[in-house]
């Protein structure tokens, strides 16, 4: 698996790149059970989880949400933001109360297109992140409602 798949921001990024999201980062904190965001809202922030856990869940029609992913530590919560046209994909509930660092969208959008060097980094970061939950979202669907025997990789 791609190291930036799963590495949280601080191994992602290059450390002046670290540095200067950080200089937008506003520290939150969710009590247990708060949506962050549905699906098909507008992406207009990111969080990086301090503590605590979010669950990224899908709407299933006729049943719950199907839980994809739980993030915890260090862990980017939302991509959508950096792609247009700017929707949740996912919904996000937190499991446990969650301290996070929260970052405005548009802010990081312009400062990456202000600086390539930057927008490059925090692509193949949010990318690498988008794989991953895209894999999971695939292997986690298919355990919930494929035939038995049909979530083997291919």
């Amino acid at each position: 698996m791609n190291a930036l798949a799963t590495a949280g921001m601080l191994q992602a990024l290059p450390t002046e790149h670290r540095q200067r999201l950080m200089r937008f980062a506003r520290e939150v904190s969710f009590p247990q059970g708060t949506r962050l965001f549905e699906e098909g809202g507008r992406a207009d922030r990111f969080w990086i989880i301090r503590t605590g856990s979010v669950d990224l869940d899908m709407r299933v029609p006729g049943r719950r949400a199907a839980v994809i992913e739980t993030l915890r530590h260090n862990e980017l919560v939302g991509w959508s933001w950096l792609f247009a046209p700017h929707t949740w994909h996912l919904g996000a509930e937190s499991t446990s109360p969650v301290r996070a660092y929260e970052f405005d969208a548009t802010a990081i959008r312009s400062m990456c297109k202000d600086d390539p060097e930057l927008g490059a980094s925090v692509a193949q970061w949010v990318g690498g992140v988008l794989a991953h939950r895209l894999r999971s979202t695939r292997i986690r669907l298919l355990d919930l409602y494929a035939p038995y025997g049909s979530g083997s990789l291919l």
